[in-house]
C-alpha cells in the first residue's frame, strides 16, 4: 500500500476533501470540513493518523506492533498506522472506513443531510 493508493480510496468517499493546512508534505483528508485522516508523505515508512473508538484502538495496539497512539493527536481517540505491510492493506482500509465513519457520525445534523446528496 502506497500514497496514491490511500489518497485515492480517501477521495473516492463522499464528501471528502484534501488540504494542507500545516505543510506542503502532511495531507489532511475531511469530510464536511473534519477532519479523518492525516497522511505525512515523507514518512518512511509511510504512517497515517486515523481516528479511532477509544476501546478498539487500545486492542489494537496491543494487537500490532505498527499500531501506536496517534502521532501529535489526542491519544485516546487517534491511532498512528505504520504501514510496512506487517498488516494486510485490507484492514488499513477498514481503519480508515472506521475513522470516517466515526467523523460522519459526530457530524451536526445539517451536514448529514447535506452528506446524502453526495450519495
Amino acid at each position: 500500500m502506497n500514497i496514491e493508493d490511500i489518497r485515492d480510496y480517501c477521495l473516492a468517499k463522499p464528501a471528502v476533501e484534501e488540504t494542507f493546512p500545516f505543510d506542503d508534505v502532511t495531507i489532511v483528508f475531511k469530510v464536511m470540513g473534519k477532519v479523518f485522516l492525516l497522511l505525512s508523505m515523507d514518512s518512511i515508512p509511510l504512517s497515517i493518523n486515523v481516528k479511532c473508538d477509544p476501546a478498539l484502538a487500545l486492542e489494537l495496539r496491543e494487537k500490532y506492533d505498527t499500531v501506536i497512539p496517534g502521532y501529535h493527536m489526542n491519544k485516546k481517540h487517534w491511532n498512528t498506522i505504520i504501514i510496512d505491510g506487517s498488516i494486510p492493506s485490507t484492514l488499513i482500509l477498514s481503519f480508515i472506513d472506521h475513522s470516517y465513519d466515526l467523523i460522519v457520525a459526530s457530524l451536526p445534523k445539517d451536514k448529514k443531510e447535506a452528506l446524502k446528496n453526495y450519495f
